[in-house]
């Protein structure tokens, strides 16, 4: 039952799917971890703002 509950407790403090998207995208575009880091943080703000842009 801990097992359970720890695995919970990682998931929801893990990154979401956004970020994850938003860092990929950042990275391949820029080829630069500091703006895939940014980009990560304003996750589906960036995603949304790529979408339209390009």
């Amino acid at each position: 039952m801990e097992t359970r509950s720890r695995t919970k407790t990682v998931v929801k403090s893990g990154i979401t799917f956004g970020t994850c998207l938003a860092m990929v995208i950042s990275y391949v575009n820029w080829h630069s971890v500091f703006w895939a880091i940014v980009h990560g943080l304003l996750s589906w703000v960036y995603v949304i703002y790529y979408l339209i842009r390009y």
